[in-house]
Formats: structure tokens, sequence, C-alpha cells
């Protein structure tokens, strides 16, 4: 007997989106039972347990959730394959996209407008969260990381990649003086990171030589954007991303210092996703804004496709 996969998805899908086989039903035009049925022939196929149901709720095992994301993916990629005959091809669906609070709400926020504008039939869910989503297991369509990046089956493109800048306030220099070279770092108030992978130095070249001095403030921080926020209220001296501080910097709004010896130490940004002939449009197209946007012009080129 052939197996209609995809009407038993799309069922398993009613189910834990309403929270009950009652609900699930009356939406799909199906009695409980009959829903009860699908999703016994679904867990007897694949030999797991994939709800706990009792006459209160309904509970999603480990191999309920992974099956719900897989159920979730493939279901948007009929919808868009069925949608792109019906619309000429025109991408479409629900874009996940996980990234940084700060990268995020700075660099593709502001470019989200432009891309709905050209892509109206996308609907961008967009989630910023330093959180490492699996995006094999579904979690996600779009991740943008920072750093070196692990062994994995997923396709990378580069976006770019990002400095370091020592900065500080018009007013803080005023009061404080301004640092001429990175000794004289000893006498001012350096705001510095508190996670546990943050020394408390900070790199520097001179003569071509890197070295590194030990700095100290009297105020710590776990992200960048408080301390972009602290430099900028006067509080004392930050090295922070480039992406952090550069329209400030551009804006009189605070000072870069000793770039003279700056290292030149850098991080690429890379957008991840599952690729290959199956990737959906919808994602093809905005990694290939991106690129379009961020990429320097030797970077990568566009996605075939």
């Amino acid at each position: 007997m052939r197996v209609d996969r995809a009407s038993e998805m799309e069922a398993f899908d009613a189910v834990v989106r309403s929270g009950s086989l009652s609900a699930a039903g009356r939406a799909l035009g199906l009695t409980p039972s009959a829903l009860s049925r699908i999703l016994s022939r679904i867990e007897q196929r694949l030999g797991v347990r994939l709800l706990i149901r009792t006459t209160r709720a309904l509970t999603l095992t480990p191999e309920g959730k992974a099956y719900h994301l897989a159920a979730q993916r493939i279901l948007a990629d009929l919808d868009e394959s069925e949608g792109a005959i019906a619309y000429q091809a025109a991408p479409r669906g629900r874009l996940r996209v996980s990234v940084g609070p700060a990268y995020g709400r700075l660099v593709i926020v502001p470019l989200l407008a432009e891309f709905v504008a050209r892509y109206p039939e996308i609907l961008v869910d967009i989630s910023l969260s330093d959180a490492l989503v699996d995006i094999l297991a579904g979690q996600t369509d779009v991740a943008i990381r920072f750093g070196p990046l692990a062994d994995s089956p997923l396709t990378a493109r580069r976006l770019g990649s990002n400095g370091r800048t020592i900065v500080a306030s018009p007013a803080y220099l005023a009061r404080a003086g301004t640092p001429q070279v990175p000794q004289d770092l000893a006498r001012h108030n350096c705001l510095n990171f508190n996670f546990r992978r943050a020394e408390p130095s900070w790199p520097f070249r001179q003569d071509g030589r890197d070295y590194v001095l030990d700095v100290s403030g009297n105020i710590e921080a776990n992200n960048g954007e408080t301390l972009a926020q602290l430099a900028l209220q006067g509080s004392g001296i930050a090295r922070l991303g480039s992406f952090h501080v550069d329209a400030e910097v551009a804006a009189g709004n605070l000072v870069a210092l000793l770039e003279k010896y700056n290292p030149g130490d850098t991080e690429n940004v890379h957008a991840l996703f599952v690729g290959g002939a199956s990737t959906p449009r919808r994602v093809r197209v905005f990694v290939d804004f991106l690129l379009q946007r961020l990429a320097p012009p030797d970077g990568p080129a566009p996605i075939a496709g």
C-alpha cells in the first residue's frame, strides 16, 4: 500500500501545533480517532515513539521533535515547489534566520526592508540570539557565524570579516588624555569582556613585533553592545569589533585610538545553510542578497541556480 507521507506529516504538524487531536481534527476535517491511527502508523513505521499522549497533554519525545522539524522543513519545501509553479518561480515561504544579537541588530536587520521589498512572497523569521542552533536538524535555514568553522556538510559563504578597534569618546579623552602608545593604557580605565575565554590583555604590533599588554578597568560586560554604550557615555576605553563602532567613529561620537599599533587581527563572518540542488530558492536568494550587500569585491560568487 502506498503511503501518503506528506499528508501524514501535515497531520502530525497540525497535532503538534494545536496541542490536541480534537483541535487538529477540526482544522483538518478529520476525527480524533483517524488522527490517532495516522500517528500510530507513523510511529509503527519508524519504530519509535513520537508523542506521549495523556488525557491532559501531548508531549513530544526527542525523536518526535526531530521528526517535527524535518516535517516542517519538507512541508515548507513542498509549498515553495508548488508555489514556484503557480507564481512563476517567485521565491516564497518562511525563511528562518539565526544571527547574534549585535551583528543582527546593526548589520542584518537594516537590510531586511530592502530584501522583503524585493521578495514580497518571503516571510523572514529572524532570531537574534547567541545560541548555536542546529542547522542540519532543521532548526533554522540560514545562520550567520563568526570565526573558524568546524568541519560539517553545511555550505558556507563568506560575507566579510570583522576587525577590532580601540575607541573612546571625545569627552573621556578630554578628561583623561589621549594614549599615544599602548603602554599609556596603564593609566586609563579600560573596559573589558567578562566571559571566560576573554583575556585581560589586548594585542598590539610595533616594529613588526606582536605582543600583548594587560589592561584593567572598573567595568566588565559580556557583550560588545554594552561596552560600546559605556564607551559612548565616556566611561573608558574599549576594544571592540569594528561593526560595533564604525558608524560612531564616522559620526565623531567615538575616536579610534592607537591604530598605528593595531595588529590587524580579524575573524571571518559566514552564512551557513544546507546546500545542494534541493536548497530552497528563498535560502538561495537571501544568501545571494547578503553577498551582494556585505561581501568584499573579491568575495565568493553567488549561488548557482
